[in-house]
């Protein structure tokens, strides 16, 4: 532990291999495939491999192959491990000397009350599937959640495919715009209970820290947009991702958040976000 722990940190002091790092925890518990990881950082393949290497050395980062394909993904057990002895030994076991806000409004040990929460769904474009959650969730309980949505790069209109499908669900779209991530990140924002990514792009994307150290976690979904074919085979593949994020939306709206302490949910939503998509809901 003397060596590994130095040699960890040793190993993230480097800019680059802490992007890779960063990337990873933002996306875990998926493994990310190499190609990925190399165009959402600007590496070259053979530069990404070194970084890597170096992250599957020091212990933080496993490697799978999958058919001719590499993925990676964050050792977690690794990381924690890394971060207490951090906690343990430069902030003398008090997470609140080197982060005053650390356990303000989000410690591990206080179970989640049984209040409104709110929640942020993000995209990339926020036209179709960051639109999708926040009209299922406010349908199915707006009692229990207030729900936004926005995109890192948000478009003009909300795409038309989607509109349709919403309409063919019984949604109100006349509550729905496309918006910018910016405009919940400003001082009289929201403090978000939960924050989840429905597209890898905007997962992969840097982003300020959210007030208030919401949950958070990666439900990522292929983009409906870029199905090519006919309309039928497009209104196919919208009606697809809302059935898939239905039914995550019907797990997390299942779970018991007054009785789950801040661990327990956090697994509980990364597990929601690895479930398998399903066909069109009816």
């Amino acid at each position: 532990m003397e060596l590994e722990i130095p040699n960890r940190l040793a190993t993230l002091g480097h800019p680059q291999r802490l992007a890779v790092f960063r990337l990873l925890m933002r996306r875990y518990p998926d493994r990310v495939p190499a190609t990925e990881l190399a165009k959402a950082l600007g590496l070259k393949p053979n530069t990404l491999s070194t970084y890597v290497n170096a992250l599957m050395h020091a212990g933080l980062v496993s490697q799978e192959r999958v058919g001719t394909s590499l993925r990676y993904a964050i050792d977690m057990d690794a990381a924690r491990e890394t971060i207490d002895y951090l906690l343990h030994d430069c902030c003398r076991g008090r997470p609140e000397i080197c982060h005053p806000d650390a356990l303000s409004t989000a410690n591990r040990d206080i179970p989640m009350t049984d209040r409104k929460h709110n929640v942020l769904f993000i995209c990339t474009g926020n036209s179709a599937r960051s639109i999708f959650a926040e009209s299922i969730l406010r349908d199915l309980a707006g009692d229990r959640f207030e729900v936004y949505s926005a995109g890192t790069k948000p478009r003009t209109d909300l795409n038309p495919f989607a509109l349709e499908v919403l309409k063919q669900k019984g949604h109100d779209v006349s509550v729905l715009r496309s918006k910018n991530i910016a405009e919940f990140q400003g001082p009289d924002a929201p403090v978000f209970d939960f924050v989840f990514t429905v597209c890898n792009q905007a997962a992969n994307e840097e982003c300020a820290s959210w007030q208030g150290q919401p949950i958070s976690a990666h439900w990522g979904l292929p983009d409906p947009v870029k199905v090519e074919g006919s309309d039928a085979e497009k209104s196919l593949a919208f009606h697809q991702t809302y059935g898939a994020l239905r039914n995550r939306m019907i797990g997390f709206t299942a779970l018991p958040l007054a009785s789950l302490d801040r661990m327990s949910l956090q697994r509980a939503v990364d597990d929601i976000g690895q479930t398998k998509e399903q066909g069109p809901s009816t």
